[in-house]
């Protein structure tokens, strides 16, 4: 076979078990056809009592014993061949089988990958398809909402925006709405405010709540959606003097 050329054999280990046996039989028959035919190739009688009959005869008697020693040769080489055969279809089954649960395995996984996630070449390539709708932003996290998609689909709402920590009053601003499709759909509103951390004191306020997020253009052009309301303010503190009286006063 030249270099760079592949093979086109395709076998399976039923096919080599068959095989084996086949050339079990036909190498079975090889041998008794020879060794009926011994007696009467190996050992000829001369045809008269002359020196040349006698010649002839001795002539045909050693083919037919060369015949008999490359017949061995023959049977001995069919019999490794057989062997080989047998013994390859079954290293070759006892390997499918050794593979076929892992293999199994890997191809449901794959099976259950693309039914999660259809492949799509436009998405791979600038992270929004042509069709299907943009995720939600997570709540309290002011992530913006996923753009749907290029043709065709609605945009995700943004999140609301994230609760003030450590000493921060106000909240975090809503994430913005995503766009919507050039042909079709509606752009996701933008997420609310997060909420205020109020503070008891005298005459104090808690600070607003962030203001929510821009709505989604549809196709990166057009009205957008609804921006989130803002977050609540605090509770206002009052202090209260309570004056005790003496006893006896």
């Amino acid at each position: 076979m030249e270099p760079g050329m592949s093979s086109f054999v395709v076998t399976t280990p039923e096919a080599l078990t068959t095989a084996s046996a086949d050339l079990c039989g036909i190498g079975e028959a090889i041998r008794h056809a020879t060794s009926a035919a011994a007696a009467s190739t190996t050992g000829i009688a001369p045809a008269a009592s002359d020196e040349v009959s006698a010649a002839i005869a001795g002539l045909f008697g050693t083919v037919g014993q060369e015949f008999q020693g490359l017949s061995a040769q023959s049977a001995a080489f069919h019999a490794q061949f057989v062997q080989l055969l047998s013994s390859g279809g079954g290293a070759y089954a006892a390997a499918e089988a050794a593979s076929a649960s892992p293999l199994g395995a890997a191809a449901q996984q794959g099976l259950k990958a693309l039914a999660a996630e259809p492949f799509s070449p436009i998405k791979d390539l600038t992270g929004r398809p042509l069709f299907g709708d943009g995720a939600n932003g997570a709540p309290g996290t002011g992530q913006p909402g996923g753009a749907g998609g290029w043709l065709i689909g609605n945009g995700g709402n943004g999140g609301s925006g994230a609760p003030p920590s450590g000493p921060a009053i106000n909240g975090g601003t809503g994430g913005n709405g995503g766009a919507a499709g050039l042909l079709w759909g509606h752009p996701g509103s933008g997420g609310a405010g997060g909420p205020t951390a109020g503070r008891r004191r005298r005459g104090g306020r808690g600070g607003g709540g962030g203001g929510g997020g821009g709505g989604g253009g549809p196709g990166g052009g057009g009205g957008g959606g609804g921006g989130g309301g803002g977050g609540g303010g605090g509770r206002v503190g009052v202090l209260v003097h309570v004056r005790h009286r003496r006893p006896g006063r």
